[in-house]
């Protein structure tokens, strides 16, 4: 069930609602919008009859029928934006967000000269993995703790906020003390216990695709976050297994724009997983762009042919320099943009200037 207050519902009339719904039993989510507040019910099996309708300040309580509901747009017409505090960098709003770095944090060197490399190019997020869920037992599995201190200590020198995976709840709870951003693998998207653990932490959730999840399923899994409370979710698009050979994953690209008409909650594309080979990076990087994605989660590596780690899809940081100049040109073409503070970032460190975007001009 949804409810919908008037325009000009004040704080108490929506706290009296909540207190009504949290008092039959059921659980309150309000989320604002730009024009009203609307409160998603969760925990009934069917519509609510406690009254509601004639309460003050509400406008109209409507039943919604898909098995989702706070991911849907029913809740939240507006997009929703994840934001920062203490940071410009934000995903889901006009500026396209890019999360570049290593597959795996290696090594404080390792770790720094790749931060180093995409912060000059014009990557807000840094993503690395301090823990590697791997296929076989023998495979790296990550430095842990001493990896995330390498990557708080990469958003102390660059400022980047930083992404990085939990793989169960134990882990949840360190990456939630020293990342921005939780990550929840493909392999975890339907580990429920650990999405109601993420959608009790207070720091976004990247949530990306499961190997075989449709859609539904997908939102369904950014559901179980929202429910437990999380309301800045980031959906992502990794790729699905198909019966092609010549990639890693069948890189679904037409999911974008089928969210975006469902959900409003944003979402960005992983083409280094989607495709799993170097050279497919940088041309799927420009049709998720082109096709709408919020943003980009690309795997850089100084040295990818040694990478302990997913190597062979990982891009030379030339080469993320020529992907960054390629979607800034798409970008403006589907009114988006990178923001203004990149390019200053660019001039400062003594490197070219990229296209001046619309904010600059």
């Amino acid at each position: 069930m949804l409810v919908v207050m008037q325009a000009h519902a004040s704080e108490e009339q929506v706290r009296a609602v909540c207190e009504k719904i949290d008092a039959a039993g059921l659980r309150a989510h309000p989320i604002p919008g730009a024009e009203r507040t609307a409160i998603g019910i969760t925990g009934n099996r069917g519509e609510v009859e406690i009254g509601l309708e004639e309460m003050p300040g509400v406008a109209e309580v409507i039943r919604v029928t898909k098995p989702y509901k706070l991911v849907s747009r029913d809740v939240k017409q507006e997009n929703t934006v994840v934001h920062f505090p203490g940071s410009p960098a934000s995903i889901g709003g006009p500026e396209l967000a890019i999360i570049a770095g290593p597959c795996a944090v290696e090594s404080r060197e390792q770790t720094f000269a790749i931060a180093e490399r995409v912060h000059r190019a014009g990557a807000q997020f840094f993503r690395g993995g301090a823990y590697k869920p791997r296929t076989s037992p023998y495979s790296f599995q990550g430095l842990g703790e001493e990896g995330l201190r390498i990557l708080a200590e990469v958003r102390e020198r660059w400022g980047m906020r930083v992404v990085t995976e939990a793989i169960d709840n134990e882990s949840l709870e360190l990456v939630e003390e020293y990342a921005d951003v939780i990550q929840i693998g493909a392999r975890n998207m339907q580990n429920f216990s650990l999405l109601k653990r993420a959608g009790r932490a207070k720091k976004p959730v990247l949530l990306k695709r499961g190997m075989a999840a449709t859609l539904e399923e997908f939102l369904m899994a950014a559901e179980y976050v929202m429910c437990e409370g999380n309301y800045n979710v980031i959906l992502c698009e990794r790729g699905v297994r198909t019966f092609a050979d010549h990639t890693r994953n069948t890189l679904d690209l037409s999911v974008v724009p089928a969210v975006h008409r469902l959900s409003h909650l944003p979402i960005v594309v992983d083409p280094s997983h989607g495709t799993g080979k170097r050279n497919k990076v940088t041309p799927l990087s420009r049709a998720a762009v082109a096709v709408g994605c919020d943003g980009l989660i690309v795997e850089v590596h100084n040295d990818p042919d040694r990478a302990l780690s997913d190597g062979m899809q990982s891009l030379y940081p030339e080469q993320f320099d020529e992907l960054m100049s390629e979607v800034r040109q798409i970008a403006a073409v589907v009114r988006r943009e990178l923001p203004y503070q990149l390019a200053q970032n660019r001039r400062v460190l003594g490197t070219p200037d990229a296209p001046a975007t619309a904010a600059a001009r």
